[in-house]
């Protein structure tokens, strides 16, 4: 028998939808069985199949909305209409589906504000810009937002990196309260914030959401850190890319303590008309990360080599590749002790496969 009248929360943004839902369902099932939409499966087909899932026991829901046009979200919430909403970011994630202008992506994810229940609970992050696009007029319901840098309900402060994760601090109950997360990125305070905003606002304790934070499972091929012979580390965020997560994670590879750091960068795809802009402006950024060297794999990302060039990156430290196995040949034999190594890219480049050849070839490799 379906469950009715339970908490639906829905996860929506460019960037941090899989983990901002992977941290609520796990506080959320420290206390609860719940109902949890499986890996990225977020389209409006996949939230029809899971309205039907659903079933006595379950306390609580939680999905991501993801949108690949505009009237997506819509469709969502007319399967399931969400009691709590997070949109994580604005950034230009399908920015080609949707006029090749951020406000085209801002009027995208406003649709969870507006077919959402409209005295539900609404995060949105008031660090991210973009954010400011959303349209909020009319909402009824509660709108919290989170932090770093700006005012917000649930501020983090005290973030410290560590070699296995990132701790913070965040102020509840009038109390300074610290959390761990077992995942790499000063980003992902952002997700887990989300997720405290969520269940503290459902009546969750401390105890429960800094569990909850600490055990829940890390996505697969994203940001997955894996140490290797020699001092070696080996960065997997080879799930999908766009330039904000693209940012994200060279900001992620400049924080990893090692003498040497290699970027593997592939094309970013549904840029649009905004594609040779985007690939540049990540190429600039790579170029302020202090990169020993930068390889883009695919003809888009030979912008990401442009883009870095101009910034001042030495050319001679920078290679692009046409396909995997031209990469791959060159990366043969070449990576020096004390390395660490971020591979990003669309799903469509498989670079996992890069991510497999790298822990095949330099687990062989001996000092």
């Amino acid at each position: 028998m379906p469950a009715r009248n339970i908490p639906v929360i829905a996860v929506t943004g460019s960037a941090g939808k899989t983990t901002t839902k992977e941290m609520i369902a796990s506080i959320l099932r420290r206390r609860w069985t719940i109902f949890k939409s499986a890996s990225n499966w977020n389209l409006p087909l996949n939230t029809r199949k899971h309205a039907k899932q659903l079933r006595a026991g379950h306390r609580a829901a939680v999905l991501e909305f993801g949108m690949l046009r505009k009237g997506h979200i819509r469709e969502h919430c007319r399967s399931l209409k969400p009691s709590y909403g997070v949109i994580t970011n604005v950034g230009t994630a399908h920015i080609g589906n949707v006029g090749h202008r951020v406000q085209g992506i801002a009027s995208a994810k406003s649709e969870l504000i507006r077919h959402m229940r409209q005295t539900g609970t609404l995060v949105l992050n008031a660090d991210n810009a973009n954010s400011k696009l959303l349209s909020v007029k009319g909402f009824q319901g509660k709108l919290l937002k989170v932090g770093i840098r700006n005012k917000a309900h649930y501020k983090a402060r005290g973030i410290r990196s560590l070699g296995r994760g990132v701790t913070f601090r965040v102020r509840l109950n009038g109390k300074d309260e610290r959390f761990f997360i077992p995942c790499l990125g000063v980003h992902n305070v952002y997700n887990a914030l989300n997720a405290i905003a969520i269940t503290h606002s459902m009546g969750f304790t401390v105890g429960e959401i800094r569990k909850g934070l600490a055990r829940y499972p890390i996505p697969y091929r994203r940001l997955v850190r894996t140490e290797l012979p020699r001092r070696i580390t080996l960065i997997d965020d080879t799930f999908s890319s766009n330039p904000d997560a693209t940012k994200a994670a060279l900001d992620t590879l400049a924080s990893v303590s090692r003498k040497h750091k290699i970027a593997i960068i592939g094309y970013m795809k549904d840029m649009g008309k905004y594609a040779i802009r985007g690939h540049d402006e990540v190429g600039k950024y790579a170029a302020r990360k202090r990169l020993t060297r930068l390889y883009t794999v695919g003809k888009l990302a030979r912008h990401i080599a442009a883009g870095a060039r101009r910034a001042g990156f030495p050319a001679t430290r920078i290679r692009s590749f046409a396909s995997r196995p031209q990469l791959h040949r060159a990366l043969a034999g070449t990576i020096k002790p004390d390395t660490a190594i971020l591979v990003k890219g669309t799903h469509l480049l498989k670079l996992e496969k890069t991510v497999f050849f790298l822990k095949r070839s330099l687990s062989r490799k001996r000092s």
